[in-house]
């Protein structure tokens, strides 16, 4: 039987994490570093944009927009999610 969201958090001791509604399915993890008293839950950029296109409707351009001022700009205190920027798949670590 698969987890919850909600179970996978409080395993986590994220419980107290915030999520934004309707997208789950972009979520990669959590977030722990020093300095940070409560772990974050941390989204898929790109899954996150992709989806305000794909289900909500809007263009690119205004999935950004929204994506800026609504989920990146938003500061709900210090559970307030993160967003993960992947590097592109081309890049090469230097040894």
């Amino acid at each position: 039987m698969k987890a919850s969201l909600t179970e996978i958090l409080t395993d986590l001791g994220a419980e107290d994490a915030l999520i934004m509604d309707g997208f789950d399915d972009c979520i990669l993890g959590i977030l722990e570093r020093f300095g940070i008293d409560k772990p974050i839950v941390v989204y898929d950029r790109e899954k996150v944009i992709a989806k305000l296109i794909n289900e909500d409707g809007l263009t690119h351009e205004e999935a950004l927009e929204h994506y800026y001022y609504n989920q990146l700009g938003g500061w709900h205190g210090e559970t307030t999610p993160a967003f993960l920027i992947k590097f592109p798949e081309e890049y090469e670590q230097e040894e």
